[in-house]
């Protein structure tokens, strides 16, 4: 292998075109330069050769007997370079890699992954879990999921739901909440990160200044569900976080207003690329799934922004 030091790869690429396409203006337009070039990549490479690869006749380059050996060997070997990396664009697109937060990975994606992976048996899914804003194309992601309001530079950001917001509690927790000032006599749990605050629930059903009552406080909004479902206290919830245990009956709606927040969850893929197959059927996928899971409990379902 020491002595392909001595080769530039675009000189062998044009020896070989050269030889199979039999002139230098074929060569060029396959290659995609000029014929004057390809010319001087053949010299050069002869130059490291030592001896001439072609015969200089009137009609034309033509390969010497040396040539004849020398450019089929290099076809057979373009050949398997040209495998392998037919072998890596295999393997990429049949990997699908999804930057997701983690509390949508573990609450709402991650269980009903098996449902993909069943429709799509050769697409083999990676998630990366993390509240980073993941450079798209300086990274193997393929699409993040990012809520917010958009607006981020560099990137295709389609939205495919509302990020509406409510209060969710244990059936059994319900029974006491008549009105929203019943919220100021039983525990509150606390999202100690979360930038939507009760505030902007309490302002929107005409309840602003109302002040909650005690309760546990997390640093994470999926401690908060399971809190709020094992009965600790109401939290304040929204479609995708909610929509499992709200469908199943482990949490209810005590209160029917909700209250927008501006966000939304989006797709995001790179803006300089055309969108693989694979990201699309993936976001068909989970934008149909989701649709079919926030459909089983009433006034949610018109969150999504899809068809």
């Amino acid at each position: 292998m020491d002595s392909l030091r001595r080769f530039h790869l675009n000189g062998l690429r044009a020896v070989e075109a050269v030889a199979r396409l039999g002139s230098l203006s074929a060569a060029a337009d396959e290659l995609g330069v000029t014929a004057g070039a390809v010319s001087q990549q053949v010299i050069r490479t002869e130059e490291a050769i030592g001896r001439p690869v072609f015969t200089r006749t009137a009609a034309g380059l033509r390969p010497t007997e040396f040539g004849l050996a020398f450019t089929s060997r290099l076809r057979d070997g373009f050949r398997q370079l040209a495998a392998a990396v037919d072998l890596a664009g295999e393997r990429d697109a049949n990997r699908l890699t999804v930057s997701v937060a983690p509390v949508f990975a573990s609450k709402w994606l991650v269980p009903r992954l098996q449902l993909f992976n069943q429709l799509h048996p050769g697409l083999q899914v990676r998630i990366e879990a993390t509240v980073a804003l993941v450079d798209i194309d300086a990274s193997d992601v393929d699409v993040a999921i990012r809520v917010g309001q958009g607006g981020w530079p560099g990137v295709k950001a389609t939205a495919f739901v509302g990020q509406t917001i409510f209060p969710v509690c244990h059936p059994g927790l319900a029974a006491d909440l008549k009105t929203a000032r019943d919220l100021g006599r039983v525990p509150i749990i606390r999202d100690a990160n979360s930038v939507i605050p009760w505030d902007l629930w309490l302002k929107a059903t005409g309840n602003k200044g109302l002040e909650l009552g005690a309760g546990p406080t997390f640093s994470d909004s999926s401690l908060c569900l399971d809190a709020a479902i094992a009965g600790q206290g109401v939290m304040m919830g929204w479609p995708i976080l909610a929509a499992d245990p709200l469908s199943d009956g482990r949490l209810v709606m005590p209160f029917a207003e909700k209250a927008a927040t501006g966000q939304f969850y989006w797709f995001v893929t790179s803006a300089t690329r055309k969108t693989p197959h694979k990201v699309k059927v993936f976001c068909d996928w989970l934008t149909a799934e989701l649709r079919a899971s926030l459909d089983r409990v009433p006034g949610l379902a018109a969150e999504i922004l899809l068809p």
